[in-house]
């Protein structure tokens, strides 16, 4: 079991939470610190973390290839399917997100642990195969614009609609998005009590190609992720992740920048 709570601008608060109560023998892992790698002048947000750091530290809390890993939060997936992505890019098979995450535990009354678990596991062994399939980067996506826009590649933004239309722009320098992306806010592959069901989200998805290659970003490659659980949820096959997203869109000068 692993905790990914973290909420953006408040970096302590998500352990502060884990500490106070968990699911028992969940690890806690922390967004910037385990789950991101530096930040640059490039990258956005929250870079990919260092494989190899990341690796060490799931193998010793005793996570192998044929080990079954179940990531949750109290941010409705968003954060656990960061946790969900990377594992898988790094070739894991066996790594799912909790449907409902901490609030379901709850309302069910299981069992609680508090203060910091120290993992009494054996060293897992943990063969990284990466799935460069899942990942593109920058200037795949800027290779793609034409593609994108005669429709024969889905370019998917996951922020709120009014960041997207370049409305508001809380956090990032530049507001707006992509030229040619769609927006599928990625809380609406959600309910209140959870993910939707597969047949909801064929539904919810419908409207976009399956056969296409499918690019999922938000503003720093943590929010897409959800999306991009969803959409393979929902029987797509061909869907990527541009993991620096809007964050790292913007800091090249040159990129086109499209609002409303």
């Amino acid at each position: 079991m692993v905790d990914c709570t973290f909420y953006l601008g408040e970096d302590t608060k998500g352990k502060q939470e884990y500490v106070k109560e968990h699911i028992p023998t969940a690890i806690y892992f922390h967004l910037d610190e385990d789950l991101s790698g530096e930040i640059g002048l490039h990258g956005g947000r929250h870079p990919l973390p260092d494989f190899e750091r990341l690796k060490d530290k799931l193998e010793n809390i005793g996570i192998s290839n044929d080990t079954k890993v179940v990531a949750y939060d109290r941010q409705k997936g968003a954060m656990a399917s960061r946790f969900w992505w990377l594992l898988t890019y790094l070739g894991h098979e066996k790594v799912y997100v909790l449907n409902g995450g901490f609030q379901k535990w709850q309302e069910e009354k299981l069992p609680m642990a508090s203060g910091m678990e120290s993992p009494q596991y054996y060293k897992g062994n943990l063969n990284v195969q990466v799935r460069d399939d899942m990942l593109v980067s920058m200037e795949d996506v800027k290779n793609k614009l034409l593609d994108v826009r005669n429709g024969s590649i889905t370019l998917i933004d996951s922020r709120e609609p009014a960041r997207y239309k370049g409305e508001v722009e809380p956090i990032d320098k530049i507001a707006g998005h992509i030229p040619g992306a769609i927006n599928e806010f990625w809380i609406y592959a959600t309910t209140d009590s959870g993910w939707k069901e597969v047949s909801a989200l064929g539904e919810h998805f419908s409207h976009l190609d399956k056969s296409n290659e499918t690019i999922v970003y938000c503003g720093s490659g943590v929010t897409a992720c959800p999306n991009v659980l969803a959409l393979k949820t929902a029987g797509f096959t061909n869907v990527k992740l541009y993991a620096g997203s809007w964050s790292d869109w913007i800091s090249y000068n040159d990129n086109p920048i499209e609002k409303a």
